[in-house]
């Protein structure tokens, strides 16, 4: 008996610790806790070769600032480097994000969540007749592991085209 309680106890915390973290089980505060921590980042580079780089988030300023440090470690972008700060204002009840890169990008971005998708989109802007957007998405979000996606728009939002898919696999 006591075995098939433990192996009862056991599935179900295997299954409970497997499952997406739920953003409707998360206080707003936190919907990006789930990041703190190294990852390692995979992504193709196009060409079917996967390359990596490390991502190392922390929380300062007394766990009110989620701080991003990306960096590529090989590939067509080795090198590249990048950081980021979020944080959620509660006078404001939104998320906002600040993205700037080794290679003089800058990003503003402000926070939204569809089911348990967390999305952090740039404002609309005019290229020519087009009305451009991107965002990030993070789906998939498990303890150890998500996908993240950088998306973009060219008809103001109303459709997105993956340009780049990052798979996260938690080191620490």
């Amino acid at each position: 008996m006591k075995g098939i309680l433990f192996t009862v106890l056991l599935c179900f915390g295997f299954s409970a610790h497997c499952q997406e973290l739920q953003l409707s089980k998360i206080d707003t505060t936190q919907y990006f806790d789930f990041w703190v921590g190294k990852w390692k980042a995979t992504y193709d580079e196009g060409n079917g070769v996967q390359q990596y780089g490390i991502n190392t988030i922390d929380k300062i300023l007394d766990g009110t600032v989620v701080r991003e440090t990306f960096e590529l470690d090989g590939g067509q972008n080795k090198g590249f480097k990048g950081t980021s700060i979020s944080v959620y204002q509660p006078q404001l009840k939104r998320w906002k994000q600040a993205w700037a890169d080794n290679q003089g990008g800058y990003f503003d971005f402000e926070g939204e969540f569809i089911g348990d998708k967390r999305i952090f989109k740039t404002q609309i802007f005019e290229r020519g007749e087009k009305r451009i957007q991107q965002r990030m998405v993070f789906y998939n979000i498990k303890h150890d592991s998500f996908t993240w996606d950088w998306e973009a728009s060219a008809d103001g939002g109303e459709t997105w085209k993956l340009s780049w898919r990052i798979l996260y696999e938690r080191m620490e």
